[in-house]
């Protein structure tokens, strides 16, 4: 039995998903490799811890699956099956995800090694951006974008182009006209990425997720959480002042990055214009270069 099972009574979860081992764990869920034994294909399936029924978390839980079964882009993660498995115990029932397996790390763990290279974060910053476009055309707010739930893919041996990052965990993500799962006035978030409107606990809409991403590229770039600190200490510090964007990095990063994180939402760019800002940028370098 895979390590992180969450006392499910097999490792075949759904009669079909052979756990394997584990490719991510957090507080709430543990994400497995699995092979599907009817299929026969390597998926991702995602085990929610079996805790005290909790009414919040069950609708945060069948949030998530609804939000995945109406999403299909390159660089969000795909939603395959969902359902529920008995603990050994028979006394409860764990819901579980399966979903497009990734080869490769989260954009977190990548960070660990330092700053990355500028072209590598303009067509990660294309893809998200695109991602995130998708999504609140749909009208979702992804609502914690961060690297933890990024994932970057290996580079595939002999592939002519290469494969596209991917967003992931849609936990919280909400519905722009649909039913809050959250109190009024409650941050949610990851401290280090929040909006300065999350920050303050207010309504959000798409313009907060561009902030994040604003966050997260500007990381990419200097290898430098901007926000660090306790949840207080970040969450006050974006209310205080904007990012700090050095001149070094240029274009389009110097003009880009503030307007993703401007602290008035309605100046912040849309999901698109970011993309075809960054896709712009590369194809100018390209022509240059030439």
């Amino acid at each position: 039995m895979a390590e992180g099972d969450t006392r499910l009574k097999s490792s075949l979860v759904g009669g079909r998903y052979r756990l394997l081992e584990v490719a991510g764990s957090g507080a709430m869920a543990t994400v497995h490799r699995a092979h599907d034994e009817f299929l026969g294909r390597t998926v991702a399936v995602k085990t929610f811890r079996a805790l005290a029924p909790d009414h919040e978390d069950d609708q945060r839980r069948r949030a998530e699956m609804e939000v995945l079964a109406r999403l299909s882009h390159p660089s969000l993660v795909q939603l395959f099956d969902a359902g529920r498995e008995v603990t050994e115990d028979g006394a409860e029932h764990v819901t579980y995800l399966v979903m497009e397996f990734v080869a490769g790390a989260d954009l977190r763990r990548r960070l660990l090694q330092g700053p990355m290279d500028d072209d590598d974060v303009r067509s990660l910053g294309a893809d998200l951006a695109g991602a995130l476009s998708y999504m609140h055309e749909l009208g979702i707010v992804h609502r914690d974008i961060k690297p933890a739930n990024i994932l970057v893919p290996d580079a595939s041996p002999g592939a002519r182009s290469r494969r596209p990052a991917k967003l992931t965990d849609f936990g919280i993500a909400r519905v722009t006209d649909g039913a809050r799962l959250t109190l009024t006035n409650t941050t949610v978030g990851t401290a280090s990425y929040l909006s300065p409107e999350q920050a303050r606990g207010e309504e959000i809409g798409p313009a907060s997720d561009i902030y994040s991403l604003g966050l997260v590229l500007l990381e990419c770039l200097t290898g430098v959480i901007e926000f660090p600190g306790s949840a207080v200490e970040s969450a006050v510090a974006r209310l205080l002042r904007d990012p700090r964007v050095p001149e070094r990095l240029g274009e389009p990063w110097v003009g880009l990055l503030p307007r993703m994180t401007a602290r008035e939402p309605s100046a912040r760019p849309s999901g698109d214009d970011v993309a075809a800002d960054l896709r712009a940028s590369a194809h100018r370098d390209v022509t240059v270069t030439l």
